[in-house]
């Protein structure tokens, strides 16, 4: 990642309820930040990284592990879950 954009990116992770690990420079400019993030958080970051670096940054990902849901969301995800079966049943 760019050093200029190093702050934005470090927002956005925080911000999709990523944990930054850690951070080292390479020398010519870029930083490496490595971090864990819930990959249903991760579906534009494309976008974001792209927008934000003018096309200089990029980034990779890998599945970690599984991890419980915080229960601020749990309400959420069986109420999409319930919906999303709703109108499946009203298809049939």
């Amino acid at each position: 990642m760019p050093d200029a954009n190093t702050g934005d990116v470090m927002g956005e992770v925080n911000k999709r309820r990523g944990r930054v690990l850690g951070m080292s420079g390479s020398g010519n400019g870029m930083q490496r930040i490595e971090a864990e993030v819930p990959m249903s958080e991760m579906h534009d970051f494309t976008t974001f990284v792209r927008s934000l670096t003018r096309g200089q940054g990029s980034f990779t990902f890998d599945f970690t592990r599984y991890e419980q849901l915080p229960p601020q969301l749990e309400g959420k995800v069986i109420e999409d879950a319930k919906t999303f079966m709703d109108r499946t049943s009203e298809d049939e």
